[in-house]
């Protein structure tokens, strides 16, 4: 389905046709992080839109089942290129003829060009923030890529830590450098401070992610990133995540991974708080994936369909309604938000109590 031509912006100029194109592709590829990146002030609303559009683009390539390692690299590379070079850009959506994701994935593949078009019609710092982390994201995914001819399998816990790292600690800086470089509240001393956690605030979100879709990953995208090192411990392995047999097992096999995701949570809400409460839109774009990741940790820890064929773990969309309200002012001061995360801990967050 073609890209439609949306209404105006509030940037304070016409949009461009690019510029249209990338704001309606966004929630097709993902319907939450369009949902957060409305929070946020009209400087900074361009510059992470593009940035996440961008990452979307490699992972897309990344996780295509059907190529060969070594031609995804070549794409990768040729995907860093457009970087430079615009002619590259509006040629790259080309290789959509090699690709089998959906319908969504490929339009915006095939959007290559127009969004490195808005790209480009960013001032030069923020285009040197996101080709900066964009291009860290990209030659980490390409070297798991090549090390992992016949599918990702994560063999430690090292090694997980690692791959999170550049698949969303490196978002984590993007975002971080992108508040300091727009807005008037995230001075030198804040940065400093968001620095420390930064990686964990994106690392979080991702290792989340990575535990609700353990059956997805193995099924569907031939990916484990549970490592083999705890599967082993408790005498399972890679060939048998799924069996059910070996499900008590491979449930204890998580531990690790659910203690470093509560780990990283905990971070992640310490760089949160690290952002003043002047910002209160930056905080409440972080702090609305993170409700919905200790919602998502809550249900984790409670259950096993993570590891049944078919299966997955999920908040109900109830419950990310009423956080979306509630968030929009607990986010404003670090009790309420305190108060707002234990709560969600506990049980389901309804706003009738």
């Amino acid at each position: 389905m073609p890209v439609q031509v949306a209404g105006p912006a509030l940037t304070g100029h016409a949009p461009t046709d690019a510029e249209r194109a990338s704001r309606l592709l966004l929630p097709r590829v993902s319907r939450t992080f369009a949902l957060g990146i409305k929070l946020l002030p009209p400087k900074l609303e361009p510059p992470v839109r593009l940035g996440y559009l961008l990452c979307r683009i490699a992972d897309t390539v990344e996780d295509e089942l059907g190529m060969a390692p070594q031609r995804k690299a070549e794409l990768l590379d040729a995907f860093l290129a457009c970087f430079d070079d615009p002619r590259l850009a509006d040629t790259f959506g080309d290789c959509i003829a090699e690709l089998r994701a959906n319908q969504d994935y490929l339009e915006l593949v095939a959007h290559t060009g127009s969004t490195f078009r808005s790209f480009r019609s960013l001032d030069a710092p923020t285009r040197a923030i996101l080709q900066r982390w964009v291009t860290e994201m990209v030659r980490g995914m390409r070297q798991f890529v090549l090390d992992n001819p016949s599918g990702i399998r994560i063999a430690s816990m090292a090694e997980f830590r690692r791959y999170c790292y550049f698949v969303a600690g490196t978002v984590g800086h993007l975002l971080t450098d992108l508040w300091r470089e727009h807005s008037a509240f995230v001075g030198a001393a804040t940065y400093e401070r968001l620095l420390e956690d930064c990686e964990a605030f994106g690392e979080a979100l991702q290792a989340v992610n990575i535990l609700k879709d353990i059956a997805w990953d193995a099924e569907c995208e031939n990916a484990i990133y549970v490592p083999s090192e705890l599967l082993e411990a408790v005498g399972s392995g890679h060939d048998t995540i799924l069996l059910e047999d070996r499900r008590a097992a491979n449930r204890a096999a998580l531990v690790p991974m659910m203690e470093l995701a509560n780990d990283d949570i905990e971070r992640s809400m310490r760089y949160i708080e690290g952002i003043p409460a002047a910002a209160m839109r930056i905080r409440l774009f972080c702090a609305l994936p993170l409700l919905f990741a200790i919602a998502t940790m809550r249900e984790l820890e409670r259950s096993d369909a993570m590891l049944v064929p078919g299966g997955g773990v999920k908040i109900g969309r109830a419950e990310v309604r009423a956080l979306v309200i509630a968030g929009s002012t607990s986010a404003l001061t670090n009790r309420t938000l305190r108060w707002l995360a234990d709560r969600v801990r506990k049980r389901p967050f309804t706003l009738t109590g």
